[in-house]
């Protein structure tokens, strides 16, 4: 659903414009609410309302009793808030997510199909610069293209 790599900054109120794109999928799909929490690589990860109750589910079906699970339900659902653009397609990412991510000014936005990523420019760069060259690689151990 969700596609590309867009280039923004926050606004002066610290504010994040969804890229046109994803509006306009959102709109074509009647999305209105979305989930965002801390992701993993020190991103964010933003979820529509739908896709939020799936993956809440499949965290619900593991066991509380390993301290893992426990540890990252509470990091992953602690951490999450509530969002719905405004009529400018803005959101305001709380201030403990913004520190999570290390999100000063220049952000990507990544869509990655179920899930919006939003990055610091800088995270997105290193992890970018680390991870291109091991593209083909990491393709031939996940599947058979």
């Amino acid at each position: 659903m969700f596609y590309g790599e867009y280039e923004h900054k926050l606004d002066k109120k610290g504010r994040i414009i969804i890229p046109s794109r994803f509006r306009e999928i959102s709109k074509d799909n009647y999305i209105e609410k979305f989930f965002i929490t801390r992701g993993l690589d020190t991103c964010l990860f933003m979820f529509t309302e739908e896709e939020w109750k799936n993956q809440e589910l499949k965290f619900k079906n593991l066991s509380f009793t390993k301290k893992e699970t426990r540890r990252f339900n509470r990091l992953f659902f602690a951490g999450a808030s509530e969002l719905i653009l405004d009529k400018q397609g803005r959101i305001l990412v709380p201030a403990y997510l913004k520190s999570y991510a290390e999100i000063k000014k220049d952000i990507m936005i990544v869509g990655v199909s179920n899930r919006i990523e939003i990055w610091s420019r800088e995270r997105w760069d290193e992890f970018y610069a680390t991870s291109k060259e091991s593209f083909e690689d990491i393709a031939e151990k996940l599947m058979d293209i």
